[in-house]
């Protein structure tokens, strides 16, 4: 079963009732915090346990040492999942409504825990789901502990200075999944340093998507990898953004092209300009 999977409005609508189905809303805005558990309490999908970025799929933020989005402790998250129900054996479906770079990320996650099948992005998200006439609700879900066990697998992970050491190794591709005015340090409006790793190539999530805000086609984004690849193997593969977590979104789509799921560095660039003598372009 393919790592990366994608669900319809229509076919979640389907399988609503399914006795092991988990469905996880990871609405969140940066520039309001608490706009995920506000729109969460307004409506959501019937059946859905609310995760919040910063609360549940992310750690302590450490000033000058970490990013704004640190990994949480696996038993911290491990915990959490379990009091949202999952089972090791859990159909789960994740949304947000943006872009789904919330719900990628804690897809990847949930892969870094082990759990790597039975896990699917709503495609869309809440806006699909609402316009395809998806029921939704404002009372709170109702679940019973699960016993989900997560192994952290720090294989998916480089850290900076590991990553410092290839930077100079050629068969590196190193993605850069913000904005291209952003990678440029044209505009830089959330860290303190403008710029990018030397030799990393801008690879924006949201080009990952239509215009209707869904995934490409698997040949699309084959297609769009590969030319970053220009022929380098998967395997030299390190993917980053501001804070770990738009990075997960390329990670999707890479799968979801065929590719094997590639590193990522996890504190990305709010981390690495924490130490001045990292190298900035």
């Amino acid at each position: 079963m393919p790592l990366a999977q994608l669900i319809d409005a229509e076919q979640l609508s389907a399988r609503l009732l399914q006795p092991n189905l988990h469905i996880i809303d990871c609405r969140f805005a940066l520039e309001d915090p608490a706009y995920g558990r506000r729109s969460y309490e307004q409506a959501h999908i019937p059946g859905a346990v609310f995760l919040d970025l910063e609360q549940d799929l992310s750690g302590p933020v450490v000033p000058g040492q970490a990013g704004r989005h640190p990994l949480p402790q696996p038993a911290a998250l491990t915990a959490r999942l379990r009091a949202a129900g999952l089972t090791d054996d859990s159909v789960v479906v994740l949304y947000d409504d943006g872009s789904g770079a919330f719900a990628a990320r804690a897809w990847w996650l949930l892969a870094w825990l082990g759990k790597r099948t039975g896990v699917y992005l709503l495609d869309g998200g809440y806006r699909a789901w609402c316009d395809a006439g998806g029921s939704v609700t404002s009372s709170p879900a109702v679940t019973l502990p699960g016993d989900f066990e997560g192994t952290p697998d720090d294989n998916l992970l480089i850290d900076a200075q590991q990553l410092l050491t290839r930077l100079e190794q050629p068969d590196l591709t190193l993605l850069d999944a913000r904005a291209l005015p952003r990678f440029l340090g044209e505009q830089e409006p959330i860290d303190p340093v403008a710029g990018h790793i030397p030799g990393a190539r801008c690879m924006p999530f949201a080009e990952n998507l239509d215009a209707t805000g869904r995934f490409l086609s698997p040949d699309q984004l084959r297609s769009r990898f590969d030319q970053q690849l220009a022929g380098r193997h998967a395997d030299t593969l390190v993917a980053y953004c501001g804070s770990g977590v738009t990075a997960c979104h390329n990670l999707f789509a890479l799968c979801l092209a065929g590719y094997p799921l590639a590193k990522l560095y996890a504190g990305s660039w709010s981390e690495w300009i924490t130490d001045p003598s990292r190298p900035v372009a």
